[in-house]
């Protein structure tokens, strides 16, 4: 069977809802409804929060559906409080539907995944980021990061940088565990915690860094800062060849002809590319 494409923002999900409040034992607040285009989510009348997402069995893989669940065994990263989950399979389709409840956030979301403004973080805020994002990378699973829902293996990192960067020598060296979606609407501020981790697991050193420094590229001086702060990363090898893997994403054949953050990718990207050449 041909898996349906689903946009939850448009779909009809009451029936999903009344699913997870009984089997959770909880009332949702329909007020608070948040939908996006793979998942949504609405606050418990219990003082937490549940996040329902529709994933194909053909993105699950060995590892399973249970990012947020998980990734509660994570230690020193600052993230919601993981209480209790429910899956099931879809009756007419190839598809996983899965629950999480968790702790409330402490903050709201920085804002949408790509910025077009400056957010004015606190200097604590981005000492708590590079706390939690190297207490992230020093831990192991054997969960293997899925990055939009797709598996992230050395074919795939050559392919998407192959189709803008022909000939670059994407040899991946070190893979360490990685939030996998990290952007800026799934980290909070002033309070600073990363949510959402459906998709994490093992990547090549530097995915996270790379992913939030393609998110900033339409405010210049946010994406100096996230180079600089985690240089280290996105300076070794695995960085660079993550930074083309993301730039890749932005400039290929899918890009907006309006996206704002094209000519900075490519400059970037360029850079790296000489860089990546000249260390061979």
């Amino acid at each position: 069977m041909t898996l349906r494409s689903v946009d939850l923002r448009k779909e009809p999900v009451e029936a999903v809802l009344n699913r997870v409040e009984r089997s959770l034992g909880t009332g949702l607040d329909r007020e608070s409804v948040v939908r996006k285009r793979r998942s949504v989510g609405a606050r418990t009348d219990r003082g937490t929060w549940v996040r329902v997402e529709r994933r194909g069995l053909d993105r699950i893989g060995v590892q399973g559906g249970d990012g947020t669940a998980s990734a509660e065994a994570l230690s020193e990263v600052a993230k919601p409080a993981w209480f209790s989950g429910v899956a099931w399979r879809d009756e007419t389709e190839p598809v996983m539907w899965r629950a999480d409840e968790t702790e409330l956030l402490s903050a709201p979301p920085v804002g949408n995944a790509v910025l077009t403004k400056e957010p004015h973080l606190s200097e604590e805020w981005w000492a708590a980021l590079n706390t939690s994002l190297d207490a992230l990378g020093a831990q192991h699973t054997n969960r293997i990061a899925t990055p939009d829902t797709e598996t992230l293996t050395q074919e795939l990192v050559t392919r998407t940088i192959h189709s803008v960067f022909p000939g670059t020598d994407t040899s991946l060296c070190k893979w360490r565990p990685a939030h996998a979606d990290f952007n800026w609407a799934n980290m909070t501020a002033p309070v600073f915690c990363m949510f959402d981790w459906e998709d994490w697991g093992m990547a090549p050193r530097g995915l996270d860094a790379a992913n939030l420094w393609g998110a900033s590229l339409a405010v210049p001086a946010l994406a100096d800062r996230v180079r600089s702060e985690r240089r280290d990363d996105l300076e070794s090898r695995d960085g660079r060849l993550m930074t083309l893997f993301v730039a890749a994403k932005i400039l290929g054949p899918y890009a907006d002809p309006d996206d704002p953050r094209l000519g900075a990718a490519r400059e970037t990207a360029e850079r790296v590319v000489t860089e990546l050449q000249a260390s061979c």
